[in-house]
């Protein structure tokens, strides 16, 4: 089964072309990271009006990269949600209209479900069940994963996601947007431990998380401190390990509650170093597996969407070519796929 998958959630842009018997064939991401920055965040307008222009001069370069013909495809799937309505509605009309002209399925994906499944399309894909932790700019979740669409909530946060705290302690340091991979590069300069930075709910005995707090402590430090760079860049390396510190601690947490020995890292914060680096050392003495999608497609992106679709549609083939988007959309109430 050939799917293309079209991603335009947020702030990418994301086309990719993925079969089912030989895997991920291309896919291209177009970031709106520019456009953006000068308003130190997303604006919802102006990321509708990009994904306009961008997303079917990128299905025509996903289609020539893969040496593929649009009559070729089987279907075409497309981020329902959750994210913007406004850019959620240009990548389901786009896509339906593409299935519609060529007579194919077309599916709508949950946003979230494709990041939990993007690390299938690695090398060393772990197989169901395992723990897994979505954790981005707006969401950070524990789940248990049985199967596709077989998803138990184990824990969220209660406030931030670990995103989205990045991105605001890059704000106060200064640092522009998008800012939570400027702060994880100036963290890599920074010492660890010359400030101290609490490490919320780490002993809560339950597998919520809270961020806020964190970066409330953040603004007091930086308010009562000389902020020369130096100081930024250790303000940066301890509150880097301080949310690091929180998601392995709940990851372990996570896998005693659960019996399980794999754990799945999905979501933009699973690119960051340090975090990979604990993971992988607290699998080395915890006696569990730890899989993380390729660094490509820890981002939002059309390759997990086009992969969520395939494995959906191999149990059904939908050809309702009405869609609606959904911007707010609870991943646990997914049906199991087949």
């Amino acid at each position: 089964m050939l799917v293309l998958g079209i991603e335009t959630s947020c702030d990418e842009t994301g086309v990719a072309l993925y079969d089912s018997a030989r895997g991920l064939l291309a896919h291209e991401v177009h970031s709106q990271a520019a456009l953006h920055a000068e308003y130190g965040g997303v604006v919802p307008e102006l990321a509708s009006r990009d994904h306009i222009r961008r997303t079917l001069p990128l299905v025509r370069r996903v289609l020539a990269r893969a040496g593929a013909r649009l009559d070729e495809l089987d279907a075409v799937a497309y981020t329902e949600g959750p994210g913007l309505a406004g850019a959620l509605l240009v990548g389901a009309s786009i896509a339906s209209g593409i299935a519609y002209g060529l007579g194919v399925p077309a599916l709508g994906v949950h946003h979230l479900e494709g990041h939990l499944l993007s690390p299938l399309l690695s090398r060393t894909p772990p197989a169901f069940p395992f723990v897994a932790l979505l954790v981005s700019g707006g969401h950070t979740q524990l789940m248990e994963v049985a199967g596709v669409g077989r998803y138990r909530l184990l824990g969220e946060t209660l406030d931030d996601a670990a995103g989205e705290a990045f991105d605001k302690t890059a704000q106060v340091l200064g640092l522009g947007y998008p800012g939570g991979p400027a702060l994880a590069q100036l963290a890599d300069r920074g010492r660890r431990g010359r400030h101290r930075l609490p490490r919320p709910m780490i002993a809560s005995g339950d597998l919520e998380f809270s961020f806020s707090g964190l970066k409330t402590a953040v603004l007091t430090l930086v308010r009562s401190a000389v902020l020369d760079e130096g100081t930024k860049a250790d303000v940066a390396a301890e509150f880097q390990e301080a949310v690091v510190d929180v998601l392995v601690a709940k990851c372990r947490a996570a896998l005693a509650s659960t019996g399980h020995r794999r754990l799945v890292i999905a979501g933009g914060v699973g690119a960051n170093r340090r975090l990979r680096e604990r993971l992988d050392a607290a699998a080395a003495t915890g006696g569990f597996e730890v899989f993380y999608p390729e660094l490509a497609l820890c981002t939002d992106n059309g390759a997990m969407i086009a992969l969520a679709g395939a494995l959906r549609l191999q149990a059904s083939a939908p050809r309702d070519y009405a869609f609606t988007v959904r911007p707010r959309w609870d991943l646990a109430a997914l049906p199991a796929a087949g």
